[in-house]
């Protein structure tokens, strides 16, 4: 092969390696260009969305270049949503479905996002997390998990992973080998999971055993370091965890795909180019890029990192040729899928009484207190302490309890508080929460209070001042929470939001 049509094809072996996003709501030039060149994949964020429909046109717009282009999308449902983030999820997460615990039901609600995935032309969901979340301070992963025991998460994992392929559109287990038990968001440093190798096993791998066993087909690597496996790389960058552990000791022989290639966890130390050649020299098939970096630039520099790298004997061209040929079976596999997938009807766009809304009522749970106190007869003020969410949840997708509560007792008024807000000295409890709730009912609205100092010291003088007040917990139960009165709906979810704004306004002791 002369020299120019050996670059060509290295070119398109990089690029059929590479998941990138982009920018709009219509594919770019460049995009369609490099499907045309090899791109065999790419990655949907909530910029690209407006509707399940304007989704549709977009991924038929993508897919003249390539009928079996992979489109895949960061959507778990919950706290952590694309397709519904202008408007919060209309299921609930995983912690609220492994609390119900009805394999069931998780199965039903993760059909009806893959009816809408499948409907907007979403071949690919980076979903579910496979993560036992066996460290409660976890920053990243949370009630994104199916909680923390590993049966529990083990059975809703592949209800899940049934449920979401039974539609059409392929599931991906995340984030191998467990990212639940670290205390460092991997968005911004590489955390470590200290285990030994007994503990791994009967801890965090036995979800994505049976998320192989279940039929998934795409696995995604998480950035943290398991010295046990390898006290040098991270996962993504490991080979002894990625081809040891999870190809032959798992048996796993489908699709690895990386977290997003630019988080610190890996490029603070070797660069988004170093952090991606290293990545496929390990054993990863797909490199998931453009969440944060989604310029055309990126992709190039990408793509000249693996053929340079290539050229320069640092990475095996066998290695990235088997990459791609792992790409394209499971392009054809997923196109396949989508065909035969289960159309069905589906709740999608926020309808407000699917099975998303079901799940989220059957998760919620009450205290003896709460029960005693409800209904809310009078429209409350509503006081929502906003923690800094980690990079996975989407800025712009609300929660909360005062929008749904406000539909049904016109005359609630709100207020949203940030712990910056009070370290400052800008927002004072009193002025904002207690005077503005004089003479009527007080609701206070938190998120993981146990993970918040500043957040447990409010909840805890608002309750002192108002020992009337109920308060709703929509992260992790905690322990630092001492108000009597509280109502738990295991996510910040839209649905979930309802739910609790229905418990509030409908339930009466007995």
């Amino acid at each position: 092969m002369s020299s120019s049509k050996h670059s060509s094809a290295l070119r398109r072996l990089a690029l059929s390696v590479l998941q990138p996003g982009f920018v709009g709501t219509e594919a770019p030039d460049w995009i369609l260009r490099d499907i045309g060149d090899g791109l065999a994949s790419v990655v949907l964020f909530s910029r690209n969305i407006v509707s399940t429909e304007q989704v549709a046109r977009l991924t038929g717009q993508l897919r003249a270049e390539n009928p079996d282009l992979i489109v895949a999308i960061d959507e778990e449902a919950g706290d952590v949503t694309r397709i519904e983030s202008a408007t919060g999820s209309s299921r609930p997460g995983n912690f609220a479905l492994g609390t119900v615990d009805d394999a069931e039901l998780t199965e039903a609600v993760a059909a009806d996002l893959g009816r809408q995935l499948r409907a907007a032309g979403v071949s690919l969901d980076y979903a579910p997390s496979a993560d036992v979340n066996s460290n409660p301070d976890n920053p990243i992963i949370g009630v994104r998990s199916f909680g923390s025991d590993p049966d529990v998460v083990s059975r809703h994992t592949s209800a899940w992973i049934r449920g979401l392929q039974s539609s059409g559109v392929a599931a991906c287990a995340k984030h191998f080998p467990g990212h639940g038990d670290v205390a460092v968001d991997s968005h911004h440093d590489l955390p470590s999971y200290p285990a030994g190798r007994e503990e791994i096993a009967a801890q965090a791998l036995p979800p994505f055993r049976a998320a192989v066993a279940a039929g998934v087909r795409a696995v995604m690597s998480g950035h943290l370091l398991v010295p046990a496996y390898d006290p040098d790389l991270p996962a993504t960058l490991s080979r002894r965890i990625l081809h040891g552990l999870l190809r032959e000791e798992l048996g796993f022989d489908g699709l690895v795909v990386s977290d997003a290639i630019e988080m610190g966890a890996v490029t603070r130390r070797y660069g988004i180019d170093g952090a991606t050649v290293k990545a496929v020299a390990a054993g990863v098939d797909a490199v998931c890029v453009g969440g944060e970096s989604a310029e055309e630039a990126t992709v190039a520099l990408l793509v000249k990192a693996l053929t340079t790298a290539v050229t320069g004997g640092e990475l095996p061209e066998e290695r990235l040729a088997e990459a791609a040929d792992r790409v394209r079976e499971f392009a054809r596999w997923s196109a396949g899928l989508r065909a035969a997938g289960d159309a069905g009807t589906t709740a999608g766009d926020g309808a407000g009484d699917g099975i998303g809304h079901i799940a989220a009522r059957r998760a919620v749970r009450l205290t003896g207190a709460a029960r005693a106190a409800l209904p809310l007869t009078a429209a409350p003020h509503v006081v929502e302490l906003a923690p800094v969410t980690n990079m996975a949840i989407g800025k712009e997708t609300p929660w909360g309890v005062a929008g749904p509560l406000r539909e049904r007792l016109p005359g609630t008024t709100s207020v949203r508080v940030r712990g910056q807000e009070l370290e400052e000295g800008t927002v004072a409890l009193e002025r904002c929460a207690l005077e503005p709730a004089a003479g009527r009912p007080l609701v206070i609205v938190a998120r993981d209070v146990a993970r918040h100092a500043w957040m447990s010291r409010a909840v805890t003088g608002l309750t002192a001042a108002r020992p009337d007040a109920i308060v709703v917990e929509m992260g992790l139960p905690g322990t630092a929470t001492t108000a009597a009165a509280q109502i738990f709906t295991h996510g910040a979810s839209a649905a979930s939001g309802v739910a609790a704004a229905e418990i509030l306004t409908t339930t009466s002791a007995g």
